[in-house]
């Protein structure tokens, strides 16, 4: 019988979830650095490092990113199980999970050969079990069996999706350390698809596709904005350290402004974030302020601070971050009153060196929806120089 001391052999092992009836599998890569042992999640091209890896009882905790949650597993030898365990829910759960070393495949190993091509753009709607619809737009990659892509919504993006075509049957899935997704489909036609999307202990949605490579969802710089006589934002919330900060302090003024509604919880903020933080180092010395409003799952200022303090020692965050209130976005909407409404997590707000709010950006097109980011990334330096220019 093989000893369960928990160590992890290097090399990759595949790990499935279990939840809903169904199988999220994901690729979990350990290497040797420094005589330490470090683990990687792998989703398409991403790779999110894991470092923090403690004993625990006759188990290893192994926290995820900055967020809150771990995996605790039980390694022995080519195998080890455990639980996916989520604490900032609101009503922390657990998932059971298995893994295997040395094997990559993400769903079946041998699989049939794809009969269907569901690469390209799709115009999609979502639907959940009360009957809500929403709409996204579906952007795969098919080489063979592998497919890749993400998922679009007004919102924000699903990320790094994975998987496979077998006959005539689509799978994906995604593991970033907070969210749990599969997503399975199937042809309805030439041009159709029908699908089913599982998300953590309990989220179901079906969804349909057709394709439209024109496909296109209403501009994030319109969704949110100022309420008519409304021409600036106000606010005054504590940072780390608990000490008050306002957006009227000397050190933002005559500057411009970047306002980043986020949370440590939200893997769209953590791309956007990836992007503002060395984009603020490079910046600065033009006049350049971000201030991050967090909304944490936490309504006590110890814990929340504690979530964003990590999250900027992760991201090397050298902007300011402040503890706003939590993550409901009713209750974000009445902490900024200036604005119709939050309808996303993230949410840009761009501020000129008068004060004046001159854009809102709701959601984030993050780098797993590729030419969307890359004309983020253009339209976000074009604005930028724009009023980094102005006196």
């Amino acid at each position: 019988m093989e000893s369960t001391d928990n160590t992890i052999k290097t090399g990759p092992w595949r790990v499935a979830l279990r939840t809903q009836g169904q199988e999220i599998p994901f690729i979990m890569e350990a290497v040797e650095e420094e005589g330490k042992t470090m683990l990687y999640l792998v989703n398409g091209g991403e790779r999110i490092l894991l470092n923090d890896l403690q004993p625990q009882g006759d188990s290893l905790k192994i926290g995820l990113h900055i967020f809150d949650a771990d995996l605790i597993a039980r390694v022995n030898g080519d195998t080890m199980q455990g639980r996916f365990v989520k604490n900032d829910s609101p009503t922390p759960y657990s998932i059971p999970f298995t893994a295997v070393h040395g094997q990559q495949h993400r769903f079946a190993a041998d699989p049939a050969p794809a009969l269907y091509d569901f690469g390209g753009k799709w115009e999609v709607v979502f639907s959940d079990t009360a009957g809500n619809r929403y709409d996204a737009i579906g952007m795969f990659e098919q080489q063979d069996n592998h497919v890749t892509g993400t998922f679009l919504t007004e919102t924000g993006d699903y990320r790094y999706l994975e998987g496979q075509a077998a006959g005539d049957q689509l799978k994906l899935s995604t593991f970033d350390g907070n969210h749990t997704y599969l997503f399975t489909a199937s042809p309805t036609g030439d041009s159709t698809l029908q699908g089913k999307f599982y998300s953590g202990m309990s989220g179901y949605e079906t969804w349909t596709a057709r394709r439209n490579p024109n496909a296109e969802l209403a501009s994030a710089d319109t969704l949110t904005y100022l309420k008519p006589s409304y021409e600036t934002l106000s606010f005054t919330f504590p940072n780390l350290q608990g000490e008050q900060v306002s957006l009227s302090d000397q050190k933002y003024q005559g500057k411009v402004v970047l306002v980043q509604l986020l949370g440590s919880w939200c893997p769209n903020c953590m791309d956007e974030t990836q992007f503002l933080a060395p984009y603020y180092e490079k910046n600065k010395d033009r006049g350049l302020e971000i201030i991050g409003l967090g909304f944490e799952r936490s309504p006590e200022f110890e814990k929340a601070a504690a979530r964003l303090a990590k999250m900027k020692d992760r991201l090397d965050v050298g902007y300011d971050l402040l503890v706003a209130g939590t993550s409901d976005k009713e209750a974000a909407a009445r902490a900024l009153p200036a604005l119709n409404h939050v309808m996303s997590f993230p949410t840009t707000i761009f501020i000129g060196r008068d004060g004046k709010v001159r854009k809102i950006h709701t959601g984030f097109s993050g780098p797993g929806t590729g030419q969307y980011y890359e004309g983020w990334v253009a339209e976000f330096n074009k604005t930028m120089e724009e009023l980094l220019a102005e006196k």
